[in-house]
């Protein structure tokens, strides 16, 4: 158990950091989801529409620092990368 007051409030405040990184993580992995589901299924026009909500997402998540901002930059190219790849086949 924390000793100080000091102690006391950072587990307060690492609690706090925990809620909301864990919200924003959670919708970061439903976005990516649906986006995945569609490209697996092969509907690059679902997973193209979906694009701008995943995109929104990430930006999220890297702006709070819950994720790297390269990260999400890379998440949403790979994305991409697949859905034109879709793309080219159809």
């Amino acid at each position: 158990m924390a000793n100080t007051q000091s102690a006391q409030k950072q587990i307060r405040s690492s609690y706090r950091k925990w809620l909301r990184n864990r919200y924003v993580k959670g919708k970061m992995r439903g976005a990516l989801l649906m986006v995945n589901k569609a490209i697996a299924a092969g509907d690059a026009q679902e997973a193209l529409s979906l694009m701008p909500n995943v995109a929104s997402q990430l930006d999220k998540a890297a702006k709070k620092n819950v994720i790297h901002p390269k990260k999400a930059a890379r998440l949403k190219s790979r994305l991409m990368h697949k859905i034109n790849a879709l793309q080219a086949q159809s």
